[in-house]
């Protein structure tokens, strides 16, 4: 039982998983910090922080003396800002990082393509005399057995 454990963790998906999962909270994290100390600040100034946590609706008291109220302000201040830090982050992460991939892609020149090695061109040499004298053989062959 201990065996198939130990092979199972030995194997590279599980160490890989985990170092993704690692990756993956830290890169949260600053994109956390990006969001809240750049962007978010950014789009204040530029838009004023959007707040729409006032807005509400309420019905009548079908039981009791209090209406039920809706707060649907504020889940329309947090739609707007997801919107508005997504916009943020693609224009300040996502185009800049796809013009430097890019730029990276053009700057790598492909090699041509490596010449054989003089024993792969002798091989081949070999290969194809073979295949000649095996057809002309065969050719032959063919001609005595129709006589």
């Amino acid at each position: 039982m201990l065996s198939g454990f130990k092979t199972f963790i030995a194997r590279g998906n599980v160490v890989d998983l985990a170092v993704g999962v690692v990756m993956g909270a830290a890169f949260g994290l600053v994109v956390s910090g990006l969001v809240e100390s750049f962007i978010n600040p950014l789009i204040a100034w530029l838009v004023g922080k959007p707040n729409f946590d006032s807005l509400v609706f309420s019905l009548p008291p079908l039981f009791g003396d209090k209406p039920t109220v809706f707060e649907y302000g504020k889940i329309l201040t947090a739609i707007v800002n997801f919107f508005l830090v997504s916009l943020a982050i693609y224009l300040f992460i996502i185009i800049p990082m796809n013009k430097l991939t890019a730029s990276m892609k053009k700057e790598e020149v492909e090699a041509p393509p490596a010449q054989p090695s003089e024993e792969i061109l002798l091989l081949r040499e070999i290969r194809d005399s073979l295949a000649v004298r095996r057809a002309v053989a065969n050719k032959s062959a063919l001609e005595k057995s129709d006589d």
